[in-house]
């Protein structure tokens, strides 16, 4: 089948990455729509007291005329807010780091969004993202595997980490196999008026965000006190001490005895884990990060200095409820070549995985930092992302 007969709906934010996924799609033959989607306007929960969609939203429409291809914006700011904004609050407000990317591509870009191109009589859908697909027989049967973007500066495969096989086989990712300079050069050399433009720091086509503010329009304020954890706490002594990294797997319970009180704070569901800003403690001889917060009693524990013990794990569960596999039936208990990431742009982590009746519990070789309940751990076997689920 030529790609003339084929149609691909690109999801044109504004930026450079997709302006030259359109552009790579054209020149392939393929017949393009560009579509932006507006994704938040709600006036009683301001994210920026900016507009940026309606910069980026003409830009994109900038493009599709250069491209000479039809172009449209769609609102899905009331779905946006149903499964993004009220998930954020929810999290947040039980005391758990939601990623909202990541759930922004699975529930909105490759689900609500290629139904919409579906719809269109779409065979596929496209977006900027570095990140490759890939397709392979396996037992007679097709499957997709999603694999690291070639930039590994840029790599995105992170935040598509709950895609599953329906929705990377209709999906190209045109950019994945670029790097970020080659895409700038194409875009310049193509007058493209994306070529300089700065990348989308913000939330996932939203814009800026100053979570704080944003978190305190829905979320109560409540003073707390901040308690300071020694570093030399017996509880980290009988952790390591006991050689069951499956108790680490849980994270640190402190209580307000355990160590002294140094302030007060606004409200202990602001924070997370690993947090250093926003604390307006002085007076210490290094800087506090946040290591625990209890939104029932409304505490946060803090250690002093970046090497604190409390920031530290050799391991995390994920409920087996909540573990997603890109690949089905893929074995994690037997590979031995596993890595993993909790975070954007982390380097890859060696692990390995065991289970129980309930989890999965993840051993890194080196201890990490900051694990937060809520975030996305994404696992990887050969540079392709083979399952992913939320810490507990």
């Amino acid at each position: 089948m030529s790609t003339s007969s084929l149609r691909v709906v690109v999801a044109m934010s504004g930026g450079v990455d997709s302006s030259v996924a359109a552009y790579l799609l054209k020149e392939q033959g393929y017949d393009v729509l560009a579509i932006f989607m507006k994704n938040w306007h709600d006036e009683s929960v301001t994210i920026s007291p900016e507009c940026p969609w309606l910069e980026d939203s003409y830009d994109a429409m900038i493009v599709a005329q250069k491209l000479k291809i039809p172009f449209q914006v769609i609102d899905l700011s009331s779905q946006y807010k149903d499964k993004i904004v009220d998930y954020m609050f929810s999290e947040y407000g039980i005391g758990r780091t939601p990623n909202p990317d990541i759930l922004c591509n699975r529930e909105i870009k490759f689900d609500i969004f290629l139904q919409i191109a579906l719809n269109l009589n779409a065979n596929y859908i496209a977006t900027g993202h570095y990140a490759q697909v890939e397709s392979k027989e396996l037992d007679g049967k097709k499957v997709y595997y999603l694999k690291s973007g070639k930039d590994k500066d840029k790599d995105q495969s992170y935040f598509l980490c709950q895609l599953n096989q329906d929705q990377l086989s209709k999906t190209l990712f045109p950019i994945g196999h670029l790097k970020k300079s080659d895409v700038r050069r194409i875009a310049k050399n193509n007058g493209l008026i994306t070529a300089n433009k700065k990348d989308s720091q913000g939330l996932c086509f939203i814009g800026k965000v100053k979570l704080p503010e944003f978190l305190q329009q829905k979320l109560k304020k409540k003073e707390g006190d901040v308690i300071l954890i020694p570093n030399n706490l017996k509880l980290y002594k009988k952790r390591v001490g006991d050689g069951n990294l499956k108790n680490n797997s849980k994270g640190f319970l402190y209580s307000d005895d355990m160590g002294t009180l140094v302030g007060t704070h606004p409200g202990a569901h602001f924070y997370t884990v690993g947090q250093r800003k926003g604390l307006a403690i002085g007076g210490m001889s290094k800087p506090l990060f946040v290591i625990g917060t209890d939104v029932k009693k409304n505490i946060i524990y803090v250690g002093e200095g970046e090497e604190h013990y409390g920031l530290y794990r050799s391991s995390l569960r994920v409920n087996k409820k909540k573990m997603h596999y890109v690949i089905p039936g893929f074995d994690l208990i037997n590979d031995n070549n596993l890595f993993a990431r909790i975070r954007y742009r982390q380097p890859l982590q060696a692990v390995r995985i065991e289970q129980d009746e309930k989890f999965y519990i993840l051993f890194f070789n080196v201890k990490q930092k900051s694990i937060a309940k809520g975030q996305f751990v994404a696992i990887y076997s050969n540079n392709y992302i083979v399952s992913s689920g939320v810490i507990d």
